[in-house]
């Protein structure tokens, strides 16, 4: 699906500010591989504010749904009281997996804006189309490949230096 529209709930950033917060998650992507986690990294945006971030930390928190798209959903929630993400927006530097995705619609976000592709586990359109089924009670509009050269870069980076020995 593509950027912004006139219908767009209110709240949600314009599509020319797609690659502003890109660079926020980005950040955090780096801060999961310096901390030895998958670079991956994720931000919730509301009235052009982030309101959630976060970073991969399955290793640090020894929890399987420590994924950056998780984290930054709760906190989000967290930071309006409401676990209804209605006119925030998810920007995340990988596709998310079908745990995240599946987050993303029972939060109620309207629209998922990634990065990288997710060979393995995309859940948005890789490897299944899940928040593009007719059977929800809510609508998703997703954006892929925003600042994708950048994202993929850092988890060939990662998994290079990880099998070279180097993590």
């Amino acid at each position: 699906m593509s950027g912004g529209t006139a219908r767009d709930p209110a709240g949600l950033p314009p599509a020319e500010h797609y690659e502003q917060w890109m660079r926020e998650a980005l950040t955090l992507a780096r801060e999961a591989a310096a901390a030895r986690e998958v670079p991956v990294g994720a931000v919730v945006v509301r009235w052009g504010t982030v309101i959630g971030r976060g970073r991969e930390r399955k290793i640090e928190l020894s929890d399987p749904t420590a994924h950056a798209e998780v984290l930054a959903l709760r906190e989000a929630a967290a930071s309006l009281g409401d676990w209804r993400l209605e006119d925030c927006a998810l920007f995340v530097t990988l596709e998310p997996c079908p745990m995240c995705a599946g987050a993303a619609l029972l939060a109620r976000v309207p629209l998922v804006v990634y990065g990288a592709a997710n060979v393995k586990f995309g859940a948005i359109e890789t490897r299944d189309s899940l928040l593009s089924g007719p059977a929800w009670n809510h609508r998703v509009r997703t954006v892929g490949g925003v600042l994708a050269d950048e994202a993929a870069a850092l988890l060939t980076e990662f998994f290079a230096a990880k099998r070279s020995g180097g993590l």
